[in-house]
């Protein structure tokens, strides 16, 4: 069962890919939050919706903040925003319990491998007084989340 609009933003702390705890609450009256859930660093598609997100950042405004969110480990993190120059934190949510919370991680009956601790490839837009605006879990990886809608959703809160 998964987040649907109105709900209230599930709050978490989870490392940022500098090692810093990063709080969702922190951001409360002060910023949107667009938190981009992701399978893995370094595969291809997760590195093409990073890198849209990357080149086309000012359009998600001032008052918007772009997190990207995945079970890697905040060091893999901090190499992957390196090599790729990203400007918006990554979050390590290693033990896939935002992802669950979220209702954005794979369970067991998808495959045999322990894809249960991957994060789907998800979006949530989540407005200054922390309720989910926008919710989208993409059944299949290879789809890229609808970029378009969420920058214009924000452009209007």
């Amino acid at each position: 069962m998964g987040l649907r609009k109105g709900d209230e933003a599930p709050n978490f702390t989870l490392y940022d890919d500098r090692r810093k705890p990063f709080e969702l609450a922190s951001l409360r009256g002060k910023k949107h939050v667009v938190l981009l859930f992701f399978p893995g660093a370094f595969t291809s598609v997760c590195t093409t919706e990073l890198n849209m997100v990357n080149n086309d950042l000012e359009a998600f405004g001032p008052d918007t903040q772009v997190v990207g969110i995945s079970t890697d480990s905040p060091f893999v993190l901090a190499e992957f925003k390196k090599v790729h120059g990203l400007r918006f934190p990554l979050l390590s949510d290693h033990d896939a319990e935002v992802c669950a919370a979220y209702g954005a991680k794979y369970n067991r009956d998808f495959t045999p491998m322990q894809l249960d601790r991957i994060a789907r490839r998800a979006a949530f837009v989540v407005d200054k007084k922390g309720r989910v605006q926008y919710a989208e879990v993409l059944e299949n990886a290879g789809e890229l989340p609808d970029l378009e809608a969420i920058k214009a959703l924000v452009a209007e809160l």
